[in-house]
């Protein structure tokens, strides 16, 4: 029960998160926006997560994960309604950067919820299970797109994203049992000691590196990848299945990749699925035809959305129970670095001139810089238990 209620809300933070790229097009037209207005508007939502998972997790191991995660649901909510009814510009950037803040609130409590719910032999196959939810969100999304096409209405998607979430929040209220560990007395509870103390250091700081590039891969894909689909001479149904395929083939992605994880650790599938990433995303580029198009979406949507997942799964571990969700919100706060840069940097190379295919091949070099992380991180970091 517990794994699915958080299922839910991540599902719903896939739904918003997949909804701004998905009725990109439409929203630009309306508010007369160009790509760099929207990728600074795709960007916004990332700084206010960057914000609300470094303060939403350091209040969680105070005041607890639950009465936080609740807070964040309904902040997210009530904030996609205000991007429902945003007119222009400023109030759509204000929209995304507050929803952002219960996104963020929301995740870190989401990851050390699963970790202290779980046995050790069990914690990844149960974190990467309860943010399958994410690209559960995200496929909703794209099958409003596939079957409304250009008629999509761009307000009543948003409008959906923020009345799920209130109505989520009682449920959460009533049924999710409050989960963080009893304080320890006399513990030191400074936040630069549980990031950096007891021989953390490298780990923190080599997790911070994975986060931040797989993040920007990841929300590149997820912002723009209809688009640069279409700027591929595709129609516009192809990048919504486009979509789609991404986000159904990273829960499969997620799930195998977690058991497998909690078999093996996690040093060589995820080194082995960024390599596989960067050739996918060098394939993506040089892919013109519908077929190949949406086979290489979703090999990309299996390898960099189960690697991030995996990742979610190692962070928590890192850190003392009294210190995991504060541990997993700064990991997600600095890795949110990428995220904003991701979609930005896009819409940057987009307004410069660049093809959809050289967009893919600038982020090839940063796929193996991730993978390299990842493998540096599994020889120095130790895993702290329970």
């Amino acid at each position: 029960m517990i794994v699915f209620i958080c299922l839910l809300v991540a599902a719903i933070e896939g739904y918003d998160i997949q909804a701004f790229g998905v009725v990109a097009p439409m929203l630009a037209r309306a508010l007369h926006l160009g790509p760099a207005q929207m990728g600074l508007a795709a960007s916004a939502a990332m700084a206010g997560l960057m914000a609300g998972a470094f303060f939403g997790g350091w209040m969680a191991d105070r005041v607890g994960r639950k009465p936080v995660l609740i807070a964040s649901i309904a902040a997210f909510g009530l904030f996609s309604l205000m991007t429902a009814t945003a007119g222009n510009y400023e109030i759509l950037l204000l929209a995304r950067f507050a929803t952002g803040l219960g996104f963020g609130g929301a995740m870190p409590n989401l990851m050390a919820i699963a970790t202290e719910i779980s046995p050790p032999g069990r914690r990844a196959a149960t974190v990467t299970t309860m943010f399958c939810g994410l690209p559960a969100g995200g496929m909703v999304v794209a099958f409003f797109a596939r079957a409304l096409g250009p008629d999509l209405p761009w307000r009543e998607v948003f409008l959906i994203g923020g009345v799920l979430p209130l109505i989520l929040a009682p449920v959460v209220f009533f049924l999710l049992p409050e989960t963080r560990p009893a304080p320890v007395v006399g513990a030191d509870r400074r936040l630069l000691n549980a990031l950096f103390g007891g021989g953390r250091a490298a780990g923190t700081l080599l997790l911070w590196v994975g986060f931040m590039l797989t993040l920007a891969v990841t929300y590149l894909m997820l912002n723009w990848l209809p688009t640069l689909v279409i700027a591929k001479g595709l129609p516009p149904s192809v990048g919504s299945e486009a979509s789609f395929v991404f986000n159904l083939a990273s829960v499969v992605g997620a799930l195998l990749l977690g058991m497998l994880v909690d078999k093996v650790g996690f040093r060589w599938p995820l080194t082995g699925a960024f390599a596989i990433l960067a050739v996918a995303m060098f394939a993506l580029s040089a892919a013109s035809g519908m077929a190949p198009v949406l086979i290489i979406s979703g090999v990309v949507g299996f390898m960099v959305l189960g690697g991030q997942y995996v990742l979610f799964a190692v962070a928590p571990a890192l850190y003392p129970p009294q210190a995991r969700a504060a541990g997993a919100g700064a990991a997600i706060a600095v890795g949110r670095l990428g995220s904003i840069a991701g979609p930005l940097v896009a819409g940057q190379l987009r307004e410069a001139g660049y093809s959809a295919a050289q967009v893919f091949e600038v982020m090839i070099p940063v796929v193996l810089a991730a993978g390299a992380a990842s493998l540096a991180l599994s020889y120095l970091s130790r895993p702290h238990e329970p």
